[in-house]
C-alpha cells in the first residue's frame, strides 16, 4: 500500500529522511541551521491482508445456519440452540464489521485523514467485543430465568441443527485461521468462530446428556456454559482492542528494548519523546527524538535506523527526530512531557 507524504511540511531549520523499507530514500532540505532530520520508515507488507472472500462464504453459511438454529431452538423450546443463534447472530454482525473495516484500511491517505481510514480495523475489533458482551449478558439472565421454571426440550431436533453447527463453524474458523496471529481483526473473527463450533458441540452433548438423565436443568446450565465460553474467548479481544484505540504500544513489542536499541545506535546520547502505537490491526507507528553529535551525517544512519526497527520490532512507519547537541534545549525531552 502506498503512503502519501505530501502532508509534510519543511519547517525551518529541520531536514526530513525518508527511509523506505524497500531501500528508496528522498532527502529535502539538507543542510538547515540547525541539522534537525526526520526518517520516515514503511513497511508495506504490513498491509491488512485480503480475506474478502472468506468474509463472504462466511457471512452467507453463518447467516442459513442462524435462522435454522432459531427456528429449531423455537420448535424445540430449547434455549441452548436460541442462545447459541443469537451468539452466532452477533457473530454474522461481527463478520460484517471486520470485513468492512479490512475495505476501510485500504483507502488511500487525505489531506484531512492523514493514516487513511486504518484505525476501522481497531475499532470493528471494539465493536465486536462489545456486542459479544450484550449477547453474553442477554444470554445469561434468560438461563438464570429457565433455572426457576424449567422448559421441557425436544433433544433430537437439537442435536441434528447443533451438529450442523459444529460443521459450519469449523469450516468458517478455518477460512480465518492463517491471519489470526498478524491481525486482531482477523483474530476476532477466527476466535468467534472457533468459539461458536465449541459451542455447538457443547449443545450436542448437553442434549444427549438431557435424554439419557431426563434432569432439565442441563439446558440452562448450558447456557451459562456458553456465556463462560464466550467470556473467556471476549476479554483478550476486549482488552487488545481497547489498547490499541487508547494507542498503547501493542503487545510484542517491549517499549523498553526499542529503546535500549535506539540508544545503542552509533552516535546516539540520549532518545527521548519515544511513542510506539498501532496505526491499524496490523501496523505499528513510532516516533521518537534522538540526540547526536553536531555535525553528523545523518542520511545513513537514518535509513539503517528505520530498517533496523522494521526488521527487529515489526515497526513498519517510523518518524525519527534527530537532534544535535544537548537534548536539554528540546522541551519535549522531559518523560512526563508528551
Amino acid at each position: 500500500m502506498a503512503h502519501d507524504h505530501s502532508g509534510h511540511t519543511d519547517h525551518p531549520g529541520h531536514e526530513h529522511e525518508h527511509g523506505h523499507d524497500h531501500g528508496r530514500g528522498h532527502d529535502h532540505g539538507r543542510g538547515r541551521p540547525h541539522g534537525h532530520s526526520h526518517g520516515h520508515g514503511h513497511a508495506h507488507h504490513h498491509a491488512p491482508a485480503d480475506f474478502g472472500r472468506a468474509f463472504a462464504i462466511g457471512i452467507t453459511l453463518n447467516m442459513a445456519f442462524v435462522l435454522a438454529e432459531a427456528g429449531a431452538g423455537l420448535w424445540s423450546g430449547s434455549l441452548a440452540l436460541l442462545a447459541d443463534a443469537g451468539h452466532n447472530l452477533s457473530d454474522v454482525l461481527s463478520l460484517v464489521l471486520a470485513w468492512g473495516a479490512t475495505v476501510l484500511a485500504r483507502r488511500q491517505p487525505t489531506a484531512r485523514r492523514t493514516y487513511g481510514l486504518r484505525k476501522a480495523t481497531i475499532l470493528a475489533s471494539l465493536a465486536n467485543a462489545v456486542l459479544l458482551l450484550v449477547a453474553v449478558g442477554a444470554i445469561g439472565s434468560e438461563a438464570v430465568r429457565r433455572f426457576a421454571e424449567p422448559d421441557a426440550v425436544a433433544p433430537w431436533p437439537v442435536i441434528v441443527v447443533a451438529s450442523i453447527g459444529v460443521v459450519i463453524n469449523t469450516a468458517t474458523a478455518l477460512l480465518f485461521m492463517r491471519g489470526g496471529k498478524e491481525d486482531l481483526n482477523i483474530r476476532g473473527a477466527f476466535l468467534h468462530m472457533a468459539g461458536d463450533a465449541a459451542v455447538s458441540l457443547a449443545v450436542v452433548v448437553g442434549a444427549l446428556a438431557m435424554m439419557a438423565t431426563g434432569f432439565l436443568w442441563i439446558d440452562p446450565a448450558l447456557s451459562l456454559v456458553i456465556v463462560a465460553v464466550i467470556l473467556l474467548g471476549t476479554w483478550g479481544l476486549l482488552r487488545d482492542s481497547v489498547d490499541m484505540a487508547l494507542d498503547a504500544v501493542p503487545n510484542g513489542i517491549d517499549p523498553a528494548a526499542v529503546r535500549a536499541w535506539l540508544c545503542g545506535l552509533p552516535g546516539v546520547t540520549e532518545v527521548h519523546d519515544l511513542h510506539i502505537w498501532a496505526m491499524s490491526t496490523t501496523e505499528t507507528a513510532l516516533t521518537a527524538h534522538v540526540t547526536r553529535p553536531v555535525n553528523a551525517e545523518p542520511d545513513a544512519f537514518l535509513h539503517d535506523a528505520c530498517e533496523g526497527l522494521a526488521r527487529r520490532f515489526g515497526i513498519g512507519h517510523s518518524t525519527l527526530q534527530v537532534e544535535c547537541g544537548d537534548a536539554a534545549h528540546c522541551r519535549l525531552a522531559p518523560a512526563e512531557v508528551v
